[in-house]
């Protein structure tokens, strides 16, 4: 299908120049390991690959793919973990090698940056000859090679980085409509299941995408798939008409004491983001370009821009604040500022009607105004108590009980270090304890006879439950017991057989049976602990 060229109009998204690191997330990991540039890496989160180096594709390593399974396929791969942070830091080093040389230099994400290129080339005579300049710069300053595209809007120049292509202007429909509709799902972007659906509707090319009208997408797929819809025919992210941002948007905040420590500055940044958000949240709007600006106690004037594709949210706002910190604090000797941060300025440098979006983006995920009222509340208690002075709850996976539930700090990633369906043998079943005890109580367990019970061989109870002492207290009957459980993995190493029981105990007096779930170590010397207690 051929798809008519872009004309120029109002419509029309600015030129622009994308330099891409490829695999910039190993590439960052290895330099910070010390791996050498022609062996393997791999980095994971939630053990998974995110990011691997062609050295590792070479051996069958895919992105996706779980850990066990990479390091089958390439056992001498180097293995790193996720670190937005540590990404942000080194790339510093390549936007500051193209601020050099060109003016309104823009980072999308740490591996891509991004930059006007209508100025920058006629005064370098040409793109070619402004790409072949930044090339040079970036590996002389930076010692990394990357990838360069130049095309109309954002979106286009990105696909063309990863292709190294010039193209033409007014010709980004064209170069757009025979890829794969699985472009539209860049990172950061959460398109995976607008892909599907367009994939299942038959429409597997950009150009099939955007050969649909206007309106019908957007009845069909809603502001979402409108946004989308407008990327695949060449076109900006977002109508035109963009709203100038107010002087009382920004955002300003000093610092007393001066900020010289990256964990102090990501935690002022998430209450600085939420006040941030709420003050463009009043006004209808959602930014798209955030300055981030600090001036040091020395006098040194610092600033990058971020551009999203999506509207920022107050963790988005929050983690480039923390990523724009990495590279300042942590740069090397002689770039890094001379003394602490004593004044931070937030500026919506682009921003876009928040209601015509019809995103949910200023209660972390809620609808309500107590919600917002709620949120900051938490961040006026961590102000006085730290981070930790708030924590949420993350249900992980695992087999004991008490390691399934993880505390993260209000306002952190609320994500599952390991998968729920994973098959945990030797999980207790449900349903699980309603009170979990931070300390196991020590406990006894004893037979008809008064013996103490213990786990055989076999993980079998020496003798039937009937007696349950607890912390050296009065016994109490046991009326009702299930398992055991025991717990796997023990006849692989050396120890006492362990095992997990629930009993029911007698009430005592008027009060109700009450279950109890306990762990037994041992046969001959059993050793009982009370670890959680039913409702």
């Amino acid at each position: 299908m051929t798809v008519p060229a872009q004309r120029s109009g109002s419509d029309a998204p600015a030129r622009m120049l994308v330099l891409w690191c490829p695999d910039w997330p190993a590439v960052a990991a290895a330099a910070v390991g010390g791996v050498a540039a022609d062996l393997p890496v791999g980095v994971f989160h939630s053990n998974r690959v995110v990011a691997c180096n062609a050295v590792a594709r070479r051996s069958g390593v895919r992105r996706g793919m779980r850990r066990r399974d990479a390091q089958s396929n390439c056992p001498e791969l180097a293995v790193f973990p996720a670190d937005d942070g540590r990404d942000a830091r080194l790339f510093e080093a390549v936007a500051r090698a193209v601020e050099g040389l060109v003016v309104g230099v823009e980072v999308v994400r740490p591996g891509l940056v991004a930059v006007p290129v209508d100025g920058a080339a006629g005064y370098f005579g040409g793109e070619h000859a402004l790409v072949e300049r930044l090339l040079d710069e970036v590996a002389a300053a930076a010692g990394v090679e990357c990838q360069v595209g130049v095309s109309e809007g954002l979106f286009a120049a990105t696909l063309a980085a990863r292709c190294g292509e010039f193209v033409a202007p007014g010709r980004a429909a064209d170069f757009l409509a025979p890829l794969p509709v699985t472009e539209l799902d860049q990172p950061g972007a959460d398109r995976a299941e607008l892909v599907d659906l367009l994939r299942r509707l038959g429409l597997k090319t950009l150009g099939a995408f955007a050969a649909l009208p206007e309106r019908d997408v957007a009845n069909r797929f809603g502001a979402a798939g409108l946004l989308a819809h407008r990327l695949a025919r060449g076109r900006s992210e977002r109508p035109p008409l963009r709203r100038r941002p107010a002087p009382e948007l920004t955002l300003a905040e000093e610092f007393d004491p001066v900020v010289e420590r990256v964990d102090v500055a990501a935690f002022l940044a998430k209450g600085l983001a939420t006040r941030f958000c709420a003050g463009l949240a009043r006004h209808g709007l959602a930014c798209t370009r955030l300055g981030i600006y600090a001036v040091t106690e020395e006098g040194e004037h610092l600033g990058r821009a971020w551009r999203c594709a999506e509207p920022l949210t107050p963790a988005g706002v929050a983690d480039r604040v923390r990523w724009q910190f990495e590279g300042w604090l942590r740069a090397a000797p002689g770039e890094r500022p001379t003394s602490g941060v004593v004044r931070l300025r937030l500026e919506p440098e682009e921003v876009v009607e928040g209601r015509s979006l019809q995103l949910d983006l200023w209660r972390n995920g809620g609808s309500d105004e107590d919600d917002e009222r709620a949120a900051r509340a938490f961040v006026r208690v961590q102000g006085l108590l730290g981070p930790e002075g708030v924590l949420t709850p993350v249900l992980d996976g695992g087999r004991d009980p008490a390691g399934r539930v993880r505390l993260v700090p209000w306002g952190d990633p609320r994500e599952r270090t390991t998968p729920l369906d994973a098959p945990w043998p030797g999980r207790l079943p449900s349903p699980s304890p309603a009170t979990v005890l931070a300390r196991p109580v020590p406990a006894q367990v004893f037979d008809d006879g008064g013996r103490a019970v213990g786990i055989t061989a076999r993980d079998q109870l020496t003798a039937p439950p009937r007696r349950l002492t607890i912390a050296g207290g009065a016994g109490r009957e046991v009326v009702g017991w299930a398992g055991p459980w025991p717990l796997t993995g023990d006849r692989r190493r050396p120890g006492p057989r362990r095992a997990r029981l629930q009993l029911v105990l007698a009430g005592e007096g008027d009060e109700p049976p009450e279950a109890v779930l306990v762990h037994c170590a041992g046969t001959e010397n059993p050793v009982w602990t009370v670890e959680g207690v039913y409702d």
